[in-house]
């Protein structure tokens, strides 16, 4: 994961942020060109990081992996003209991410979801991960397996949580912790350490958009 996270970042940027669709969601019978037709406007993952949620927003590099889904053969729509899987993901992460270095990976087989793991899944999907309609009139014997797509980000939205965090911790009274500083930390190295943090949240600065986020860490 760390050298993943390091082949994505460039100009100074150390930090990724993790999104994930578990499961991914799919109808069942609707093929990866069905599903992602529905995110025309929006991402059809959620981010797992610490950061403020937006809408689909710029993106400086990024590596998706999707596994356990099939492409489909109906040609209705430029994503369902895609000659693979791998086609269809990647135009999709190029219409919605322009101008952004995007890496993608399709795997045939799907996540695992057999005991021990946590069978905390609704009762509108099928024993392959799939989205019902409505939900079965039988009873079903538990989740099977599940499709799955998780991305790694590099992108404008960890400049307002570096920023955050560099002004929380900006705030900390130091002479209140004299343990951490005795455990072998000097001052002038945390306060090193603290601006390194800020110039770090400033290469993930773009424009207004970042003007703005640090208004709003400003103001908290």
């Amino acid at each position: 994961m760390m050298h993943l996270a390091e082949s994505l970042n460039f100009s100074g940027r150390k930090v990724a942020a993790a999104c994930a669709s578990v499961p991914f969601p799919a109808l069942d019978g609707s093929s990866l060109p069905d599903t992602l037709c529905i995110y025309q406007q929006d991402v059809p993952w959620k981010l797992l990081s610490s950061c403020r949620e937006k809408k689909v927003s710029s993106c400086f590099a990024q590596s998706v992996v999707l596994r356990g889904i099939c492409q489909g053969n109906q040609p209705r729509s430029l994503l369902h003209a895609c000659e693979s899987t791998e086609q269809v993901l990647q135009h999709y992460l190029h219409t919605l991410f322009p101008g952004t270095l995007s890496t993608s990976h399709v795997l045939q087989e799907p996540c695992s979801t057999l005991p021990p793991y946590p069978q905390f899944f609704s009762s509108l999907l099928t024993r392959q991960g799939f989205l019902l309609d409505k939900p079965p009139s039988y009873s079903s014997a538990g989740v099977e397996s599940i499709p799955v797509l998780a991305a790694l980000q590099s992108s404008p939205i960890l400049h307002t949580l570096l920023y955050s965090l560099y002004k929380d911790l900006g705030r900390m009274k130091t002479q209140r912790w004299a343990s951490f500083f005795a455990a072998g930390v000097e001052q002038d190295d945390f306060q090193e350490a603290l601006q390194d943090l800020r110039t770090l949240s400033q290469c993930y600065e773009m424009g207004f958009e970042a003007d703005e986020s640090e208004d709003e860490a400003d103001s908290d």
